[in-house]
């Protein structure tokens, strides 16, 4: 998985600003030349009572390259979001493939809601990674029969298999990114427990690690006040 954040407009003046004006109208935008260190108070507060349209005025758009059913569990976040990804109808796709690592915890345990991931034999992850390979390779030579038979590229695509990598756009806030790693990311101090798939996470981890330094009294007040979207 790879994240890049490509633009962005968000710092902690951002929702300094945003909150004041309800006290302070037009003189709110003064915050922006002030130090935010002495209103981090302010968005401590704002985040425990959950106040949570001061850190909606602000903006990050991130690079992101991850298998496809990773993005089809990042599209189900729409409130706050806007997506733009690579289209199989008007471009060749690349034949890049996701083969989990050993690092990887391949055998699930328990039920939902209260199951865990175990790490898998040797022997588990030797067939997992054949296994992939050879589907892969197999899905893929299909692909390019049918384009060098003339089949259009929406038609040819739907053989390819959700382990094909894609890329996009995505564009959030600080609240919905939030949000987000709220539910698809692990930490010791989230008050309410998370079970994402792993590869989301990866993905999660990467923006989550972009945006604690652009904003990091936001982003300690976030973790500050168990990790729950205001």
């Amino acid at each position: 998985m790879t994240v890049e954040l490509v633009k962005h407009s968000a710092a902690d003046t951002d929702v300094l600003w945003a909150a004041r004006v309800s006290t302070a109208g037009e003189q709110s935008l003064q915050e922006l030349e002030k130090d935010p260190e002495r209103s981090k108070g302010l968005i401590n507060y704002l985040m425990r009572d959950r106040h949570g349209s001061p850190f909606e005025h602000n903006s990050m758009t991130f690079l992101i390259s991850a298998p496809l059913f990773v993005f089809r569990e990042f599209h189900r976040h729409r409130a706050g979001w806007s997506y733009n990804e690579e289209s199989g109808r008007y471009r060749q796709l690349e034949p890049v493939f996701y083969v989990p690592d050993a690092a990887r915890k391949l055998v699930q345990q328990g039920r939902p809601g209260k199951y865990v991931f175990v790490e898998g034999t040797q022997a588990q992850q030797e067939v997992v990674g054949r296994a992939m390979t050879d589907s892969y390779k197999r899905s893929y030579e299909t692909y390019q029969e049918m384009l060098a038979a003339g089949v259009a590229r929406e038609v040819a695509r739907a053989v390819l298999p959700v382990g094909l990598y894609s890329t996009m756009y995505a564009t959030c806030n600080a609240r919905s990114l939030m949000h987000f790693l709220a539910l698809r990311t692990q930490h010791e101090q989230a008050r309410v427990p998370s079970f994402p798939q792993r590869e989301i996470e990866m993905v999660g981890e990467l923006m989550e690690a972009r945006w604690a330094k652009l904003m990091p009294l936001t982003y300690a007040a976030f973790n500050a006040n168990g990790r729950v979207a205001p």
